[in-house]
Parts: C-alpha cells; sequence; structure tokens
C-alpha cells in the first residue's frame, strides 16, 4: 500500500495568519512602541496593524491597553489618538523639567482675534480667507499667517471658483492643542457665536479708528 502525504497548501493570507498568531501582545506592544518612538510623528493605526500582522481592530485594541498603562504607571510619555492615527508624546506636565535640558520653544500666543480665526476655521473647513473674513467682518490676514506660522492650519488646496483662492483646514497639531481626537469632539457652533465673533470684530475695527 502506498502512502501518499499531501503537504497543505500555504497561501500569503496563511502565512500572514500564522505570523501574526506567533507574534504575543507583549512583542506586539513593543513594536508599536519602537515604530512610535521612532517615527516621533503620528502614524496611522491600519500601517500598524500590517507591521505586527493584525487586524485594525484588534491593534486599535493593543493601543488602548498601552495608552490605559502609560496612564496608570505614571509614565512621561502618552499616546495620543489623532483620528485614524497614533502618536507618542511627551506629557504637558513634563514640560517643566524638559526645558532644563532643551531649548524652551517659544510660547503659542493665542489673542482673541487669533482663537476666533480658528473656531471659524475648524468648523467651516475647508474653508477660503475671503469666507472667514465675511464671517467677521475684518481682514484675517494677520490672524491668518500666525495660525499657518503655528502650524494650527494649514492650506488644504484651492477653491474651483474664480481666482482660484487658497482653501485652510485645521492640523493635526490642532487637534494635539486642543485635546480632541477629532473634529467630531469639538462642541457645536450656533449661529449666536458666529454672530458673537462678527460683532466683536466690529469693535475691533472701532477701537482701532479711535487710536
Amino acid at each position: 500500500m502506498e502512502l501518499i502525504l499531501c503537504k497543505k497548501r500555504v497561501t500569503p493570507e496563511t502565512k500572514k495568519y500564522k505570523r501574526g498568531a506567533d507574534m504575543d501582545r507583549t512583542r506586539a506592544e513593543a513594536v508599536l512602541e519602537a515604530v512610535l518612538f521612532t517615527m516621533g510623528e503620528s502614524v496611522e493605526i491600519s500601517r500598524l496593524a500590517d507591521v505586527i500582522e493584525e487586524d485594525v481592530t484588534t491593534t486599535e485594541q493593543i493601543l488602548a491597553e498601552m495608552a490605559e498603562r502609560y496612564s496608570r504607571e505614571d509614565r512621561g510619555i502618552a499616546l495620543t489618538r489623532l483620528e485614524d492615527c497614533v502618536q507618542l508624546c511627551t506629557k504637558s506636565e513634563m514640560y517643566e523639567y524638559l526645558i532644563k535640558i532643551a531649548k524652551a520653544p517659544r510660547k503659542m500666543v493665542l489673542t482673541d482675534t487669533v482663537l476666533e480665526t480658528l473656531s471659524i476655521i475648524a468648523y467651516k473647513q475647508p474653508v477660503t480667507r475671503a469666507e472667514v473674513e465675511r464671517i467677521r467682518g475684518v481682514s484675517c490676514d494677520h490672524a491668518i499667517n500666525k495660525l499657518l506660522e503655528y502650524d494650527l492650519i494649514t492650506e488644504l488646496g484651492r477653491l474651483d471658483a474664480p481666482g482660484r483662492p487658497l482653501l485652510f483646514g485645521t492640523t493635526e497639531q490642532f487637534l494635539r492643542s486642543f485635546g480632541v481626537e477629532s473634529l467630531e469632539e469639538l462642541p457645536e457652533l450656533n449661529p449666536v457665536q458666529l454672530e458673537e465673533f462678527k460683532q466683536q470684530a466690529e469693535a475691533e475695527v472701532q477701537l482701532q479708528l479711535d487710536v
């Protein structure tokens, strides 16, 4: 009697599953931490999932456990979620210690004018400079330039209209600075608040005229 051994066909999907199964949770966390530390910027969760050869849902669970542990153990770092990305960041309460060894960064100063302009861009994005100025009722050149300098907003392209004006929107730095994971977490901005922005802008113009 002839004995025939049949070798199981191994597909790329099978290999991927086996490799993923071989990487235990502790190892996966170590790999994720190493990647995020080395990158020094936000990384898409889908890319991290490919690195540890897991699905996105499992990767999100691992990242959530890491973030909880960083917080519980009073570590100097934190895992910050920014929409579909995550980033390894230094906790803000460590700032006073960091400046003892590193050069103190220039402090970001947000005046009422700059903050109001940022609010309009955040809620209306993508939005043109002209639209922001229409809402506020005054020129926003200085405020927009400051927001670009602080990396809170960025150019998103140009509007398909006469003159092709620039479109502005918020950045990941905006999410980090205001402690939100996505734009969906921003509180609702009602028409009354927009009208207040316009009235305050008109008051600014009057103040400038009186000086």
